[in-house]
């Protein structure tokens, strides 16, 4: 599953969770999320995998680049020596296996640049995806291990009229969000 849709998950359960009136605490379903938490734990390894396969690819589309390089200079060589016998006709030859030489090369340099790039961006990505997941992961640790102000209203039992609401957890809202739900 995407790490992103995962994030968005858990952003959408702390939306939907009830806003406790007069404070930036909102009560969210624990359940939902550990489950979505545990499905993030499993998920970051795929991404981590899919980068691993791009460096693959990465090496495989270099090993052919290198490959073809190797056979047309090969290709370059064999046709100089058939046309050893005639010095001008030896000189062109030689100039134009040079070229050739020189072209393979910048095939493979831009081949690199291309699978370097790819894998740089694909990377980069993951990076950001993992760093919002870290994020959001961190800013549910601390809402969860900071307790409410001082000044809060305690919780009346009232409030929690069955034992599944019971089960719910009081988390704040993402910073920034003012408006009362």
């Amino acid at each position: 599953m995407d790490i992103q849709h995962l994030v968005d998950r858990l952003e959408d359960l702390i939306d939907e969770g009830r806003h406790i009136f007069g404070t930036k605490l909102t009560m969210i379903d624990e359940e939902r999320a550990l489950e979505i938490i545990d499905q993030m734990r499993i998920s970051i390894p795929e991404e981590i995998e899919k980068a691993a396969r791009v460096l693959a690819q990465r090496d495989r589309i270099l090993a052919q680049a290198n490959e073809e390089a190797a056979r047309i200079v090969q290709l370059a060589r064999d046709k100089g020596d058939q046309l050893v016998d005639r010095e001008a006709m030896v000189q062109a030859a030689q100039s134009r296996a040079a070229n050739i030489v020189e072209q393979a090369r910048q095939e493979a340099e831009q081949i690199t640049r291309e699978a370097d790039n790819y894998v740089l961006d694909t990377l980069s990505r993951l990076e950001q995806q993992l760093n919002r997941a870290m994020t959001v992961v961190r800013n549910g640790i601390n809402e969860v291990n900071n307790p409410p102000a001082p000044n809060a209203q305690p919780m009346s039992p009232v409030q929690f009229p069955t034992p599944v609401m019971r089960q719910q957890v009081e988390v704040s809202a993402r910073p920034g969000d003012t408006e009362s739900k």
